[in-house]
């Protein structure tokens, strides 16, 4: 591979990562399956939820072991089987719907695709990173932004165009996501390759090619850094940022619904119901913007000082939410904090690459990094379910007020962490 063509090729792979994270990434659009679900199956909200969570942990922590293996099967192999296992786990899906088996739902969507989600995500997050040692953040956003736009795509698109052809039939509609996301995702998975040995683009410098070559021979073993006192912070303060956002994503919808009822009690349930959805969709925009703003970001101000903004003034959004009797700055604060929760996953590749130095540690380091995003999952969902259940008045302030506490505690911890990359003591 020439000079020229590689440097082309790396805008490929840059290119099908964002695709196949954009197949993948449709799985934060479950809310739209959520009370179709409830209503067709007779399930309780809490028992469809689960569906989502269990995804959302078995993904973190198959992106663990993703990120532990990728170096010895490869990238293609490893986004190949993600992709495929995410289709088939929307056909087990249709099945259990199709015989109305709850628990084969939980196996099929919650751990099958759950699986194929973390092969896949963890394998071109690393891999474009690899390619683009010039630009980190900036690739690493881009790719993951793609994950932020499947909301979009699935609640916006491909789910109502298909719920429409089928005439709603939710087991149809499942087994067609099935062959069309696992179908994209094989297919952007083919282009997915590690760049030749030695490999750096035209316009590096010399001394920045010295550099990564001392960086890959520093003598790390992945015991090493996963049980530093470094990556137990990285580790923490990551679990903050998503728990807090995540917490939003699982009820934002009822939430505006509640304050344009207040504002416009004329409103009829299948407008708020519309106002809700918009408010997912753009949020969503938001999402995915903010994994490439915020990883764009950090390439010019440091990893650390970007997570330091984002969980400051997001702490100061949770507060506004606490107060926020008005649709607008309702909406406006929660497009933010989604904002700064697609940031944390567009900046944290980067953060792991400069502290833990070489490529293929970091391909582990961060594959573990992201069972933050497992614990989170579960963590931020059950502390809103927890206050419905208990305090249901104030349910969404006291929601609040705990996703701001996790902030400034993940802001606490941004304090004792650095750029600097991690040396052991002797």
């Amino acid at each position: 591979m020439t000079e020229s063509s590689a440097g082309t090729h790396r805008w490929v792979v840059a290119i099908m990562g964002t695709l196949l994270q954009v197949c993948l990434g449709t799985v934060y659009a479950w809310s739209f399956f959520q009370k179709p679900l409830v209503d067709a199956y007779g399930w309780s909200n809490t028992q469809v939820a689960l569906t989502f969570s269990l995804a959302i942990c078995t993904l973190g922590l198959a992106a663990a072991w993703g990120g532990m293996n990728l170096p010895r099967l490869g990238p293609r192999l490893m986004a190949t089987a993600g992709g495929a296992l995410f289709g088939l786990g929307y056909l087990v899906a249709a099945l259990a719907l199709w015989l109305r088996w709850l628990p084969l739902l939980y196996a099929g969507y919650g751990l099958i695709a759950g699986v194929g989600l973390g092969l896949g995500y963890v394998t071109p997050v690393v891999t474009a990173g690899r390619w683009f040692p010039d630009k980190k953040g900036l690739v690493t956003g881009m790719v993951v932004m793609g994950f932020g736009f499947g909301a979009l795509v699935m609640s916006k698109a491909l789910a109502p165009a298909l719920m429409a052809l089928t005439g709603r039939s939710l087991p149809a509609v499942f087994g067609l996501l099935g062959v069309v996301l696992g179908g994209g995702s094989v297919v952007a998975a083919r282009f997915l390759v590690n760049p030749p040995e030695g490999y750096a683009p035209p316009d590096y410098s010399a001394a920045a090619k010295a550099a990564d070559a001392a960086d890959q021979a520093a003598p790390l073993t992945p015991r090493q850094c996963l049980l530093s006192g470094r990556f137990s912070l990285m580790w923490v303060m990551f679990f903050c940022n998503i728990a807090a956002g995540i917490s939003i994503i699982s009820f934002q919808s009822p939430l505006m619904q509640d304050l344009c009822r207040r504002a416009n009690s004329a409103l009829k349930p299948e407008a708020l119901a519309s106002y809700g959805a918009t408010l997912i969709a753009i949020s969503s925009i938001f999402n995915g913007v903010g994994r490439f703003f915020w990883g764009s970001v950090s390439d010019r101000i440091g990893r650390a000082w970007t997570f330091r903004i984002m969980l400051v003034t997001q702490a100061a959004a949770f507060a506004g939410l606490m107060t926020a009797t008005s649709p607008w700055v309702f909406g406006a604060l929660v497009c933010y904090v989604l904002l700064c929760y697609g940031g944390g996953f567009g900046t944290m590749p980067s953060f792991v690459l400069d502290v833990f130095v070489s490529r293929t540690l970091a391909a582990v380091v961060y594959g573990v990094i992201l069972t933050a995003w497992s614990a989170a999952g579960v963590v931020g969902p059950l502390i809103v379910g927890f206050f419905k259940d208990h305090y249901a008045a104030q349910a969404a302030r006291y929601s609040f007020i705990a996703g701001a506490v996790m902030l400034l505690a993940g802001l606490l911890i941004s304090l004792a962490l650095s750029d600097r990359r991690y040396q052991p003591r002797a």
